[in-house]
Order: structure tokens, then sequence, then C-alpha cells
């Protein structure tokens, strides 16, 4: 018997793994369960961690549909990892338990999902996340920064009161842009606010330091590249993207996902995890939904009706509602390159909804909840910690006599799980229900049957009529869009004959068929007044064989993967 799944568990639903934690739960998978699970390094990040890839389903080598998850390509985003190793452990007890009931899914879903194969990176950026699960500090992607020094001042964060963790400094200031509320937060200053008025930094020091002008802190102060601003897709350098790096794939993460994937032509959905909000983010991300493709459109709509179901969570456009500027679209972005360039069904999601948790009002669009905060969000965030989180994101505030500054306090915010990432309590929930609504977008995936019949024309004559059906949901080419990529290419009908037959026509032995349509169309596919079906799911060709022996039907392309069939003249 194999070993239980209960008995491999590693606490990731209950709390954030770092880097040793994470490698030893994927290798029990996978030294528990070699014939379902195979792990893989495809790179190592800049500091030398692996970064770890798990196969999930039988015979990984055969091609076949398949589908990605990954997770943490930002340092702080560590709830990623948790809900990509939810998947992958949901499939595995799939395999392990086929007749189990999972996240509500009927018998035939989950057979159809046994045929899938799932490539689960938890882990983009193991540097980055080490970094913050160890001191808390504020980090985009990696600890690294390839930058020529300038000798220009800049913000270098990290621990400078030796307490192991790296939050917030404040300092009384006549110019100060914060004041301080009776419950300690930090909020920005008004017209009537009679005083004491607060300069508010990282923790950390001040490299360059003349002694008298204080940088303003950035975002990527202290550590340049943005792993999910340096895809190909419409990269653009520094000074048009922040965090874009050197050149598309100059860093040895992000570098690693791509010449992965693009050995992957049977990819056909994506799923990019960060963090926060709750919102999944869908294509496209460079322009409206008006200009995008209707088809592809459509498949989006049947997601968004099951990430509202079982998430809770809204489905926007990229462009509409998560552009940080108006009409500037990121360039670069992970999700754009697998949308466009692999033809999957790829998009984010910012797991946990700590505005909706606090009882923000949903912004249009959507990306102002980050930017767009009342002062009665702020309160009610302050008593949701307290009541719902242990207090672990307000900090007191603490004394200090800092090297550079003078007398300062340390504290305030400390957001790595509560704001960043939910609660220890609710990592399991958010699991579950993001499994729920990912495998049954797996789900979706191609499904080539091929069957063939024997007839006799006299002698030892034969026609073989073969007919190739997809029986799956999305077409052979995968969503609309992807239909005009060079690499995907229809599929074709092959045969091989033993050396006791010939062939007696066609003239050649592979005959290309076109794309197979399938059975989904999206969710508002169809009108009442007018139900109808379509065609185009079914293609049917023939040999005409001399001999005897057997011989073998292949059909398929490197999109689908192939399907075979063995017959004996006779």
């Amino acid at each position: 018997m194999p070993t239980p799944l209960s008995d491999l568990a590693h606490g990731f639903r209950q709390k954030y793994l770092d880097h040793a934690e994470l490698t030893d739960q994927l290798r029990a998978w996978a030294n528990a369960y070699p014939n379902l699970a195979r792990l893989e390094s495809i790179g190592q990040s800049g500091e030398g961690r692996d970064i770890w890839l798990l196969i999930v389903g039988p015979e990984p080598d055969r091609s076949r549909p398949c589908v990605w998850v990954d997770g943490n390509m930002h340092a702080s985003e560590v709830m990623g990892s948790s809900a990509a190793l939810g998947i992958a452990e949901d499939m595995l007890r799939l395999h392990l338990e086929p007749d189990a009931e999972l996240h509500g899914l009927p018998a035939h879903v989950r057979q159809q999902l046994r045929k899938v194969l799932f490539y689960v990176v938890p882990r983009i950026s193991p540097d980055g996340a080490e970094e913050v699960l160890r001191s808390g500090r504020w980090l985009r992607s990696v600890p690294r920064d390839n930058r020529p020094d300038g000798g220009q001042p800049r913000w270098k964060l990290g621990d400078v009161d030796g307490d192991g963790r790296s939050l917030l400094m404040r300092r009384q200031d006549p110019c100060g842009d914060f004041v301080a509320t009776r419950d300690g937060r930090m909020r920005r200053r008004r017209l009537e606010d009679p005083g004491p008025y607060y300069v508010v930094y990282p923790e950390g020091t001040i490299e360059h330091f003349d002694g008298v002008h204080v940088p303003a802190p950035t975002m990527l102060s202290d550590h340049a590249p943005d792993l999910n601003r340096n895809f190909p897709w419409t990269w653009a350098p520094e000074h048009e993207q922040l965090g874009a790096g050197d050149f598309p794939g100059s860093e040895p993460e992000s570098r690693a996902v791509l010449e992965y994937t693009t050995r992957l032509p049977s990819l056909f959905a994506w799923l990019n995890f960060h963090t926060f909000g709750g919102v999944f983010i869908r294509p496209r991300g460079d322009v409206a939904d008006n200009k995008m493709d209707q088809g592809d459109l459509a498949i989006f709509k049947q997601i968004e009706a099951w990430a509202t179901e079982l998430t809770g969570y809204p489905v926007v456009s990229g462009y509409e509602e998560f552009t940080y500027e108006p009409d500037k679209p990121l360039r670069g972005d992970m999700s754009d390159y697998g949308y466009h360039q692999r033809g999957a069904i790829a998009y984010v999601c910012e797991l946990w909804d700590f505005f909706k948790q606090i009882g923000m009002e949903r912004k249009h669009p959507f990306v102002h909840a980050y930017s767009h905060a009342t002062e009665e969000d702020h309160a009610r965030a302050v008593e949701w910690d307290k009541e719902h989180n242990h207090g672990r994101v307000f900090q007191p505030w603490k004394a200090f006599s800092h090297p550079q500054l003078g007398k300062i306090e340390v504290g305030g915010l400390l957001p790595l799980v509560g704001i960043w990432n939910p609660p220890y309590e609710r990592i399991d929930e958010l699991c579950q229900a993001q499994s729920a609504c990912f495998l049954r977008v797996a789900a979706l995936c191609p499904s080539l049957e091929l069957s063939v019949q024997q007839q006799h024309l006299g002698g030892d004559v034969y026609r073989l009529d073969c007919r190739l059906e997809n029986r799956g949901y999305l077409a052979t080419y995968g969503i609309p869009s992807a239909k005009k990529l060079d690499w995907n290419t229809p599929p074709c009908l092959e045969i091989e004959l033993p050396a006791t037959a010939e062939l007696v026509s066609p003239s050649g032995r592979i005959q290309v068929l076109p794309h197979l349509e399938g059975w989904g169309r999206g969710y508002y596919a169809s009108a009442v007044h007018y139900p109808r079906s379509t065609s185009g799911s079914v293609a049917v060709r023939s040999f005409v064989v001399r001999g005897h022996g057997q011989v073998e039907l292949r059909a398929g392309c490197p999109r689908v993967g192939y399907v075979t069939h063995q017959r004996d003249l006779g």
C-alpha cells in the first residue's frame, strides 16, 4: 500500500515553508510516489538555490495536454507557494484515490483530469522568499542589485535594532508628511493636524549618506529586478518599465521558466499566483476587452463564473482594472508571455482578499484598492488585526539611536502575515478554494480519441477507416487566439506498416488533418432563441493496405500529444 498523503504533509497548509522545508515536502511526494511525481530543478537562483518543478501524473515523458502552476515570484508573496502545493497534493490524491470526492468534481471530470499532466513550480524566487521569511522586510523579487554603483544615496533595508525583524522607522520632523494616530498608526498629514509631524522610512541604513540629505525610499531601492517585468512579451527597458532587468530573461529565475516552458507546446493553462488583493487578473493587459479575441474572452468568462462561485474573487481585465497609470500597460509580464507566446489560458490570482476582510468598498478600477484607502479603512484594519490576526501586523514603536539619523523609533508595521499573506489559520481555506477553481480550468483541455474500422476489399487488401475525435472542451489549438502561432501545427494521422504489408493509398503514410474544435464555447456562447451545435470536432481518413501483420496508427500533434491504435490485418 502506498504511503497515505496525510503522512507526508510538512505543514504547508498551516505555515509558510522556508526553502529547506519546501524541498523536503516535494521530495517526500516524489520519493513516495515515483510513478506519479517527478521532481526536477529547472535552474538555480542567484544565490544557488534550486528552483523546483514537480510534475504530477503518470508517464511524464508522454506528450499530452498539460497545465502550469507557479507561485512566489515576488519575494513576500509566500501564500502562492502554499496554493501551488495544495493543487499538487490534490492531484496526487486524485490519482491515488480516483473514486474519492474532490471539490465537488463529478466522476467524468475527475477522469478527464487524470489525463492532464500538471507542472507545479511552487517558488520561483527562493532567495527572495528566504530573505522575507527571515526578516519580514520589503523585497519585490530577489535580494540582489546588479546596477552600477553611481555613488548616489539610497536605502539599504535591514534590521538596525537587532531584534531580527525589518519594520519601519519614524522620526519627528516639522516638515514631516505623517502624523501618529491614537493607536500608533502613521497616517498622511492633513491641513488641520497640529502635530507632531513625522517622516517615515523603511528600517535600514543609507548607502552613500552625505549626513544631510535623506533619499526618498523607492520600491526597488536596493534590489533592482522585478521578475514579473523580465519576460519577453512587450518587454521595455528600465527607463520605460521599472524593474525590467537588463534584457528579457536576464535573471536566472525568469530565464529558467522561459527555457522550460518554451519546450512545452502542449501547455494549455497557466496560473500565476501572487498576493494580495483577492482578485483574478486576466488578459489582455495591453488593450481593452473590445479589442480582445472574443472567443478567448468567452472562455475567460467561464473561468470568471467558477472563480466567483468557488473563491469569491472578482475577475478583471489587466488593462481595464490593473494598470497603475492610465493607458500605460505593464511590460514584460509573465502571464502576458504565457497568453501571447505560449497560447495558454494564462492569468494571475492575487490571493488573499484583505480589502474585503476589513470591509473596504470594492474599487473600480480594482487597482485603486491599493492606494485609495480611507481613514475608516485604516482604522478597521487595526481592529481586524487585533481580532482575527493575533495582532501580527501593527507593532509598537520603540526608541532607538540610529547610526545615521540619530533619535528615531522603530516598529509600526509587519505586513508579512495578515496583509501580504493570510493568517496562518486561513492558509488551508485558500488552498482549498484555489484548487477547486483551477482543477475545473485544467479539465478544459482537449482530449483525443482514435478509433479504426477495418474493411476487407478482397484478397489481401484492406481499408482502414480512421476516426479522430476531440472530446475535450478546448480545440486542439487551445484558445482561439493561439491558432495563429507558428508552432501550433494541426494534427497528423500516420500509419506504420510491418515488412509484410504495403500502402496502396494514399501515396504517403502521413495525412495532415485540420485542427479539431472542442465542444466548449465559453460562458455566453449560446442564445436562448437559437440553440445550434457547431461542427469540426471529428476528422475521418482512410488508408488502403495490402498484406498481413500488425499495423499501428498514430494521430495527434505536439500541441495535444498523440494517441495510437494497433490493428491486425485480416
